[in-house]
């Protein structure tokens, strides 16, 4: 099969594209031909290494030669013990565990993937898993009236969680880049700002800040929320990481602002309510871009370098 492999982490140019032999699925686990991969910032990190915290398995080298998570396709075949799929079931799923979703097939346990609806597509499908899941866990708690800011909101994550605590009832303000405003004035943003140009945390505090892309201080965190208001790391440098949950929740005991990391739990019971609320008409998913498989390097560029509005996904 022919696959996008890579064996030293770098820029997109370490990606090269091989024929190697089609993976087969052990115990509880299934073999899925690949129809469609959504790209996520972990794809990104895992090609890079970095933050370090993506070096996690493999500190000198990546632990997957074939990176992708989100995958929606069929079932080619099924290993031992496994029961509740069968062959040539349509699926989807977070597969991070054990990645290979830029290839023509992947193995995935059977407890990562969930039935396809009939009513998305394969590319519409692959595009909910993680950044759904991110999505549905870090607005759970929004509340009607609640104010609520959303840092990196224009890619995947940030575009569901953003409609997410707009359908809630809250006060949405979204960051991005210049180029993303629009687009999040389209996902019901009440406030758009360009990160370049203003320095949110000194903006009116805030109940929640869902944060996909931390680089800033503690401080300016506690500053961004209101008493009582939560912070929740998503993603960004080791350095802030570091801080939110040590210097983070230290101050947040003593000024009544929680500061801390969302830990996104996986598998269907955290992404499947996500297309539920597709299908219902409740959310949009976006798809900017899709790439074929010989072109997986410009799509983690493009979505690596911030310029993604919503989803990109890669069909083999």
């Amino acid at each position: 099969m022919r696959a996008v492999v890579y064996d030293r982490y770098g820029p997109p140019n370490v990606l090269r594209v091989e024929d190697i032999p089609i993976p087969m699925p052990g115990a509880n686990q299934v073999l899925v031909e690949v129809a469609a991969t959504s790209v996520n910032l972990t794809d990104w990190e895992g090609l890079r290494g970095t933050p370090m915290y993506a070096r996690i398995g493999g500190l000198r080298s990546p632990a997957r030669r074939v990176l992708g998570s989100d995958i929606a396709g069929r079932v080619a075949a099924v290993g031992s013990g496994v029961t509740r799929l069968h062959l040539g079931d349509e699926v989807y799923g977070d597969n991070l565990g054990l990645m290979g979703g830029f290839a023509e097939y992947a193995v995935a346990p059977e407890s990562a993937l969930a039935l396809k609806p009939k009513g998305l597509s394969f590319a519409q499908a692959s595009t909910l898993p993680q950044a759904g899941s991110i999505a549905f866990q870090g607005t759970a708690r929004v509340r009607r009236g609640q104010r609520v800011l959303i840092n990196g909101a224009g890619g995947g994550a940030g575009s569901f969680a953003t409609q997410l605590a707009v359908r809630a009832g809250a006060h949405v303000t979204c960051v991005d880049n210049a180029g993303k405003l629009d687009y999040l004035r389209t996902l019901g943003a009440d406030e758009v700002v360009d990160f370049r140009r203003s320095d949110f945390t000194r903006l009116e505090p805030f109940d929640l800040v869902l944060d996909l892309v931390a680089h800033r201080s503690v401080l300016a965190y506690r500053r961004a929320l209101t008493r009582g208001g939560r912070y929740l790391f998503v993603g960004g440098s080791v350095r802030t990481l570091l801080r939110v949950v040590t210097v983070g929740a230290a101050l947040g005991l003593l000024t009544g602002r929680r500061l801390g990391l969302l830990i996104a739990r996986q598998g269907p019971s955290h992404f499947v309510p996500v297309a539920d609320r597709v299908l219902a008409g409740d959310l949009r998913i976006h798809i900017d871009r899709t790439f074929p498989l010989d072109e997986v390097a410009q799509a983690l560029a493009y979505v690596g370098e911030g310029r993604a509005l919503g989803k990109v996904v890669v069909t083999p």
